[in-house]
């Protein structure tokens, strides 16, 4: 799990400690990811939709864990060409090489530790797929997909595409420097991570040594989730046992709280989590497929809009490959 790496944490700013009378956020739900396969046949974890109500992942819909997974030569499979509409899409890749296009021009090849910010709004059709030499070579793929939903008056945004390289990131430690902090959007203890955002949030995925333990500042207004990728933790004060494909809830406070275990698998040497929250959005969700609407007539129109040929069409450069 390469992402983004550091031979010495300690010379990265720090995550001040806590304030004094700070308050924790509790630990108020477990839940564990359900298999999927999807696109093309790639295999996902997913916490949800499904395994919490939506006004409690608000204003985020849909978290997939794509991976990980080791493909053979001319095994790696993608998600081709497909619509979305309402909502952005955020692509964290840890391994393995993806290569996007869409119909608004946007687009690009993502590596290890690249992020691919995508806008749908109004509507914009894609796809996510491995490159030509990484389906001739095969190797490991892990990333994780993200849906961040869009407010009503948001859902018909122009669309737009970010590519955030693994160099953009800001990167911060811990006091002990035990924790590799990589903030792809937000805002962390004063430090704002690269992402451009429609809806205020807060994304960053942490390495934490055996046994290490971080406390980080969080805006009480946002909600809280605690995804673990690999390895065991402690998750919230009461230190609650959770590991690999776990979604952890966090209630309300001003700080989280993520520790290692001691002993972590021979194949995920560090803890690896996502922390994320936001400021929810509370209002009424109407979901099919790819689209994203707060009505069922909205579903509906989107639908229609994309059988006419109104999300766009499919560049003509592009169907041959990368």
């Amino acid at each position: 799990m390469p992402a983004i790496t550091v031979d010495n944490p300690l010379v990265l700013p720090k995550i001040a400690p806590p304030a004094p009378g700070s308050q924790p956020r509790p630990v108020t739900n477990v839940v564990s990811a359900h298999h999927a396969v999807e696109g093309a046949g790639f295999e996902v974890w997913r916490p949800f939709p499904g395994g919490v109500h939506a006004s409690v992942a608000d204003p985020f819909f849909l978290l997939d864990q794509l991976g990980p997974v080791d493909y053979a030569p001319n095994d790696p499979v993608g998600a081709p060409w497909h619509p979305h509409r309402g909502f952005e899409t955020v692509t964290y890749l840890l391994d393995g090489v993806v290569a996007h296009h869409d119909s608004n021009g946007g687009g690009g090849i993502i590596g290890e530790g690249d992020t691919q910010w995508m806008t749908a709004g109004g509507g914009i059709l894609h796809d996510e797929v491995p490159t030509t030499d990484f389906v001739r070579s095969g190797g490991r793929s892990h990333g994780v997909q993200l849906w961040v939903n869009l407010p009503a008056a948001l859902k018909r945004a122009a669309p737009r595409y970010q590519a955030i390289t693994k160099d953009q990131l800001t990167l911060l430690t811990s006091a002990d420097g035990g924790a590799l902090v990589r903030l792809i959007a937000g805002d962390l203890a004063g430090h704002a991570g690269p992402g451009v955002t429609h809806t205020p949030i807060a994304y960053a995925h942490v390495s934490l040594s055996p046994g290490a333990r971080i406390e980080v500042p969080w805006n009480p207004a946002f909600n809280a989730l605690t995804y673990v990728l690999t390895g065991r933790a402690f998750a919230g004060p009461a230190r609650r046992p959770v590991d690999a494909h776990t979604l952890v809830v966090h209630g309300a406070g001003d700080t989280v709280i993520v520790e290692a275990a001691p002993n972590q698998p021979e194949d995920s040497p560090n803890l690896e989590v996502l922390l994320l929250g936001g400021l929810p959005i509370r209002e009424p969700i109407a979901h099919y497929g790819p689209f994203l609407m707060n009505t069922r007539e909205e579903i509906i129109e989107a639908i229609e809009d994309f059988q006419s040929g109104r999300m766009g069409t499919i560049p003509a450069e592009t169907l041959g490959g990368e």
